[in-house]
């Protein structure tokens, strides 16, 4: 069976950081490329960040210049660290595994796991 299990979420004030990070099981997670969305209740899904299977990377919205997307050495986990958090950034974070042909469609990925909640408080 395949999962995806993201942790290091959780409670920060203002201007502080967090890493997030997703395991893969059932898949070789260096195989596929993952994104990085996060959903407040009642809104769609936004995608943070993506990295490809090749290393690419990629950040939209308000995660550019203060999220950092990354593997590990081992490929097994990718990382996402959140510097500088604002209010606004509260919300579910999920990552997401897939060959999507579209980076920011969430239907393109074949994979999510249950998400990770982050909350930022002023």
């Amino acid at each position: 069976e395949v999962q995806l299990l993201e942790s290091g979420g959780g409670s920060v004030q203002t201007g502080g950081s967090l890493k997030l990070s997703c395991v893969g099981s059932g898949l070789t997670l260096a195989d596929y490329d993952v994104g990085w969305y996060r959903q407040e209740a009642g809104n769609q899904c936004e995608l943070v960040s993506t990295i490809g299977r090749y290393g690419s990377t990629d950040y939209y919205n308000s995660a550019k210049g203060r999220f950092t997307i990354s593997r590990d050495n081992a490929k097994t986990t990718v990382f996402l660290q959140m510097n500088s958090l604002k209010p606004e950034d509260t919300a579910m974070y999920y990552c997401a595994a897939g060959w999507p042909r579209d980076w920011a469609r969430p239907n393109d990925y074949n994979y999510w796991g249950q998400g990770t909640q982050v909350t930022v408080s002023s």
